[in-house]
């Protein structure tokens, strides 16, 4: 072999070895180019991502990010900063805590939350945050502590509104927002003071819309007969209370109220009262101190699938009437027995806790809008809805204290319930099991039965602590119950079969 000498074969291999190595040298750049693009993008190969720069990144809507003076950052900042300052702690001193340390300073323990939402000093929260308080006290954001009046409140729907005079401090207001526009998977914001005896004032919690409409939920003796929830997985802890649910815009959307919980604390599952029920209630809280409320005058019967095809009605929702109070705003307006409500002021009703909210959101002589089908027709009317509590008020039976024996002495009429006793024949005519108790046949919506979930079906098996078995025991132990009682006990059997205590309050 010569070693001296290069043949023209050793050259264009030469060549051919040359020209791949700055192939491959050109190839590897342009790999680790591109992954270093990759890694700044963070693995994002939207061509949007690769192409435009940080800033341009927020304004995709990829991420939940805002651009503020060149910095990119959560857009929950900004919705923070405008609202945290109108967020209150409430103190609510009672009877049970009338002790020699609750004026010691640190003593009092905060019972919940509540927000400005006039700059007058008006604020927001939950009846049961201020339920039977003897002295009321709100500390700001700026840690002003003031005196406060209550000015209403709403068992029914668990609002109440206070108000402090700010003196000489700049009240921030949080804007009423639209929640019927709300959608599953909206961004949902609480600000609040969970557990207060540790002192975590205006904790942030970030979620979405869980699901909207929940009207069957039990609180005990605290539950609200309106209701139309907002359900969130943003956390709400005891101390939240009366606190704020926010939009993305800093808008209130709902009043952060309960959770549901096998611990007492949050397990991502939290309820709020919709902005959309409380603007139709605070006016009147501020006004009048209590809700006037809309009236339509029927009984709520039971919508089955079957009847809704029968009346081509898509899907399992209207409220079917059962039947109609003489001369009510119901009747007035031609509504009959039998006839099935579809929608009620340009809202399709889903269930009868629905048409019960949606009424008593209506004024007494305003006139509301209703669809209706009777024998498969469509029919609009419109209802002029009453005042429920001057209607009730003019029911004699709704003003007795002790119930009455009605001409057919087959029943009695006691606490907004009509009673029949549970006889064997009463039992084999609704093909269920005989107990020995009294039968609620029917209940006044409205009335302290109503108000304590005592349904149609229900059979009462003992009523403050004596047991009874027919309407005889009712009319005994009613004439024992004192005027003055607060609170009357009873077990029963509800329609599905689960025995409950339940505790009316007359």
């Amino acid at each position: 072999m010569d070693l001296g000498r290069i043949s023209p074969q050793d050259k264009q291999e030469d060549t051919k070895k040359s020209i791949g190595a700055v192939s491959l040298f050109v190839l590897t750049a342009i790999i680790f180019t591109f992954f270093g693009m990759l890694v700044t993008s963070n693995l994002d190969l939207t061509p949007e991502t690769i192409a435009q720069t940080p800033t341009n990144i927020a304004e995709t809507g990829l991420y939940p990010v805002v651009a503020r003076d060149g910095v990119v950052e959560s857009p929950f900042v900004q919705v923070v900063e405008k609202a945290s300052e109108a967020v209150v702690n409430i103190s609510a001193k009672t009877v049970a805590q009338n002790t020699p340390w609750w004026h010691s300073g640190t003593g009092s323990s905060s019972s919940g939350s509540g927000f400005f939402f006039r700059k007058e000093g008006y604020i927001l929260t939950n009846n049961h945050v201020i339920e039977n308080a003897t002295e009321l006290y709100v500390t700001t954001a700026s840690g002003y502590r003031y005196d406060a009046l209550l000015v209403g409140a709403d068992p029914q729907t668990d609002l109440a509104v206070l108000k402090i005079d700010p003196k000489n401090e700049i009240i921030t207001v949080i804007p009423f927002g639209n929640s019927k526009d709300l959608k599953v998977g909206d961004w949902a914001i609480a600000i609040g003071n969970p557990f207060p005896q540790q002192g975590l004032d205006r904790t942030v919690t970030v979620g979405v819309i869980s699901a909207k409409g929940r009207r069957n939920l039990n609180f005990g003796s605290e539950t609200p007969i309106y209701q139309d929830y907002i359900q969130t997985d943003a956390s709400i802890n005891p101390g939240n209370s009366g606190g704020p649910l926010l939009n993305i815009r800093g808008e209130c959307i709902g009043i952060n109220s309960a959770i549901s919980s096998p611990t007492g604390a949050s397990v991502g599952i939290g309820f709020a009262i919709p902005i959309s029920l409380a603007r139709s209630v605070v006016p009147d809280l501020i006004a009048l101190g209590k809700v006037n409320r809309g009236w339509l005058g029927v009984w709520l019967g039971r919508l089955t699938e079957k009847e809704t095809r029968e009346q081509g009605i898509d899907g399992l929702h209207g409220v079917k009437i059962d039947s109609v109070f003489t001369n009510s705003p119901a009747d007035r307006a031609g509504i009959k027995s039998g006839d099935i409500i579809l929608t009620i002021n340009g809202q399709e009703v889903e269930n009868n806790r629905h048409l019960s909210v949606l009424i008593s959101q209506a004024k007494g002589g305003q006139p509301v809008p209703i669809i209706f089908v009777r024998n498969g027709d469509r029919i609009k009317a419109k209802v002029i809805v009453a005042d429920r509590e001057t209607f009730m008020l003019s029911l004699d039976d709704n003003r007795e204290t002790t119930p009455q024996t009605p001409s057919d002495s087959r029943s009695v009429r006691w606490l907004g319930m009509e009673l029949v006793s549970f006889s064997d024949e009463l039992a084999n005519l609704l093909n269920t099991e005989h107990l020995d108790g009294v039968f609620v046949q029917r209940v006044r919506q409205g009335t302290p039965a109503d108000n304590s979930s005592i349904r149609r079906g229900t059979v009462i098996l003992q009523v403050n602590n004596q047991s009874v078995s027919s309407i005889d025991d009712i009319l005994r132990i009613s004439k024992e119950i004192p005027s003055s009682a607060k609170r009357i006990p009873m077990i029963v059997v509800e329609p599905d079969g689960a025995v409950a205590r339940v505790v009316v309050r007359p």
